[in-house]
């Protein structure tokens, strides 16, 4: 295992739960540090399990926030780690497009998948859910939730996460880095380390389906993420409200005098 607090977006390498890494270490413009040891983002739970089990725990996590749907939770339900709360955020419980979250399914089927992901039609699935992330009257709801969640201080250490920790997770991470004060630039890098960190896990996904006549060129807009996908995020963010700092403060709940709070809670000298 690495340690996170060695630099930035140092993976936590647990062969159970990929794309584990922690928010701490990355720096604000003013010089401050995000804490370690406080955020942590990852794939869901469901295959966790024995000594990375253990390693999870020993982080000392206290909440753990899924991002997830319904129908998600129910095919790969967390493990439970010990000595910590669920709380259940369903970011795209107002979505009525199922296609996101029926991904599993999708990829089993190369020729369904080819359908319904080829010829650009996969970045366009991911815009159009980027664009939800913001959009969504849930979306908006979940993620003020989160953030109030943080600012209990009886909540943390808080693991959070989707199904694989990218995209829901992703903007969960980012706005979180952005309100504390992260330059846009390092936060589109930490975003932009779950292709470094998911994408060799996921080699037997790459492998199946080729197996199975598939294109894996294909999987990779959906199970990898590119800076375009979080651009169109914040392009929506500031589309709907002028501005981040206006999204944050009428969309998420952290205006000001919140956002301070966060700081302090987040980051050090």
């Amino acid at each position: 295992m690495i340690d996170p607090a060695t630099y930035p977006g140092a993976p936590i390498l647990l062969e159970t739960l990929p794309n584990l890494r922690g928010l701490g270490g990355w720096r604000t413009s003013d010089g401050r540090r995000v804490r370690d040891g406080v955020l942590y983002r990852s794939t869901d739970l469901s295959r966790l399990s024995g000594a990375d089990l253990d390693a999870v725990a020993a982080l000392g996590i206290r909440t753990v926030v899924d991002l997830r749907t319904q129908p998600e939770r129910a095919l790969r339900p967390d493990v439970v780690v010990p000595g910590a709360e669920h709380v259940v955020l369903d970011i795209l419980a107002d979505d009525t497009d199922a296609t996101p979250t029926d991904m599993a399914t999708i990829l089993e089927d190369p020729k369904r998948a080819k359908t319904l992901l080829g010829d650009g039609q996969a970045e366009e699935l991911l815009s159009r859910a980027y664009t939800q992330l913001v959009a969504l009257p849930s979306a908006r709801t979940a993620y003020r939730t989160f953030f109030s969640d943080l600012l209990a201080l009886d909540r943390g250490p808080v693991l959070f996460h989707c199904t694989t920790g990218k995209d829901r997770t992703g903007w969960a991470a980012a706005t979180t880095l952005l309100m504390v004060g992260v330059p846009e630039e390092d936060v589109v890098r930490e975003y932009l380390l779950t292709n470094d960190q998911l994408l060799p896990a996921l080699k037997p996904v790459f492998d199946e389906f080729a197996a199975h006549g598939g294109d894996p060129a294909l999987l990779r807009p959906v199970l990898g993420v590119r800076e375009a996908y979080l651009e169109t995020s914040m392009a929506q963010a500031r589309t709907q409200y002028g501005d981040l700092a206006t999204y944050f403060a009428e969309g998420l709940g952290v205006g000001p005098d919140r956002r301070e709070a966060l700081r302090a809670l987040l980051t050090e000298c």
